[in-house]
């Protein structure tokens, strides 16, 4: 995110119970540790920010689709339910775990870090990565231009078509990196400290068209601004896909167990369950080339 949102696309998605999520006394269906937690990652031989817990950082406000509410400790919404299946491999229950509120861009930025992971939309890049470890990838994401519909943009059918297109996007995102390098627009972007910040200014007119990650996309057309269009999805990157990394503090003993965790969540097909169930419709966008 990209990022640092009852979604028409998303709302049978967001009104449903988590499926994937942990029940009420647990992070996992079972409330044990997985076959992915092995001795060396077994709970009681972690390094903890917190004896005991499991500290998990996120920024505020908490963005549907990736979180319901505004409340990641609910459980619902895509990050909040990766989060706790992640907790649960690692041999935590529910009420073990413990969330505190982290700036999107503090989290990867360099020093110490009062969570043992954070989960925010924080797509994996080297240069995040000589600051941050990151776990292995849990979301493929593309990004996504959103404009008025009707607008001068708002027909676009390639990305050459928004060249002359004042563009709003966050600060310190690779949405902003794909605005730069890949949309190359004639005039510098708009940028704006917070999401929602950019998705005001296309709101009030004051830009063209923003740029975000596809679900979220799917959320500002869906609840946030009116007669609002997703022009098209595109990549941001010329060769590896983008991936969102969980981010923890250079270094961090627990990557190895984290790196685990997420593998065991990908071979048992729970990390597919909990993206169908939160993000399954976004996608069908137009490719814009």
């Amino acid at each position: 995110m990209v990022r640092p949102s009852t979604l028409l696309a998303l709302g049978a998605l967001a009104a449903a119970a988590v499926a994937c999520a942990p029940a009420d006394n647990t992070a996992s269906p079972a409330g044990t540790a997985s076959p992915a937690t092995s001795t060396a990652c077994g709970k009681d031989q972690l390094k903890l920010v917190n004896a005991g817990k499991l500290t998990i950082g996120t920024d505020k406000p908490a963005f549907e689709p990736w979180f319901k509410d505004d409340d990641p400790a609910n459980g619902q919404g895509f990050e909040s339910a990766v989060a706790f299946a992640v907790a649960g491999e690692l041999g935590f229950d529910r009420d073990e775990v413990q969330w505190t509120t982290v700036k999107f861009d503090t989290a990867y930025a360099p020093g110490p870090k009062q969570f043992d992971f954070d989960i925010n939309q924080v797509s994996i890049t080297p240069k995040r990565a000589e600051a941050v470890d990151f776990s292995k990838g849990y979301y493929t994401v593309k990004q996504a231009v959103v404009a008025i519909d009707g607008g001068k943009f708002a027909g676009a059918k390639s990305l050459a078509e928004l060249k002359d297109a004042k563009i709003g996007v966050q600060v310190g995102t690779t949405s902003l990196a794909a605005v730069k390098e890949v949309i190359k627009p004639s005039a510098d972007p708009n940028v704006y400290n917070d999401q929602i910040d950019a998705v005001t200014a296309l709101k009030n007119k004051q830009v063209d068209a923003i740029v975000v990650d596809l679900p979220t996309a799917f959320y500002v057309t869906a609840a946030q601004v009116e007669k609002s269009k997703i022009v098209g999805q595109f990549s941001a990157t010329g060769g590896a896909p983008e991936e969102f990394g969980l981010v923890m503090q250079k270094g961090s003993p627990l990557k190895s167990c984290v790196d685990k965790a997420v593998d065991a969540l990908k071979s048992k097909g729970e990390l597919a369950k909990i993206e169908q169930q939160w993000l399954g419709s976004a996608a069908g966008a137009p490719e814009l080339g």
